[in-house]
């Protein structure tokens, strides 16, 4: 019998293309690790991440980088945040749960989400025509994250800089998120 490996890849991986002043690529190597605040000891797991990660758990709907760039935390609701940082190997959710020291749950979401960071002077401008967040820069300030839906599949878009941002969305529909990104970036080019 032939041996076989298999090995991990996110659905989009490589791809990385521009269509005039927006480029769109998908982000090598990102881990995302779910923290849920157990009832109760939310204060000592807020305790435990700013240990962890150097940085305060962020209000809902915001996100906070770390100095050194290596971990971003989003906060989606007031007992649950994303851990997003690189990690090429399977581990992400151990990693996460031995800086935490037991304060909070963990849960590994990498395999379940898509990401795809859009950036260039045009990507608030393709980003409008398919997501109904107001991402006017007076709305939607840089590390404001928000949950929606882009062409109806579920999203969560992320303002990680002046003109970037970043997508997620399931892994299972990735290639049709793409598609629709894609198909909105070409036509406003």
């Amino acid at each position: 019998m032939p041996d076989f490996t298999l090995t991990a890849a996110p659905p989009l991986a490589g791809y990385d293309r521009s269509f005039g002043d927006i480029a769109l690529k998908a982000p090598k190597d990102l881990a995302i690790v779910s923290i849920a605040l157990p009832l109760g000891a939310e204060d000592a797991a807020k305790a435990a991440i700013k240990t962890a990660f150097g940085i305060a758990l962020p209000e809902i709907g915001m996100s906070a980088v770390a100095k050194d760039k290596s971990t971003a935390i989003m906060r989606l609701a007031p007992d649950q945040a994303f851990v997003l940082f690189p990690s090429a190997t399977p581990d992400a959710e151990p990693q996460i749960a031995a800086k935490l020291n037991g304060a909070a749950y963990t849960t590994d979401q990498t395999d379940g989400w898509c990401a795809l960071e859009i950036s260039g002077a045009g990507a608030r401008r393709a980003l409008e025509r398919i997501c109904p967040v107001d991402l006017h820069p007076d709305a939607f300030a840089v590390n404001a994250i928000a949950r929606t839906v882009m062409e109806h599949m579920g999203a969560i878009v992320a303002r990680t800089g002046e003109d970037t941002y970043l997508l997620l969305s399931a892994s299972s529909s990735a290639k049709s998120f793409l598609h629709a990104v894609e198909l909105s970036a070409k036509n406003v080019s």
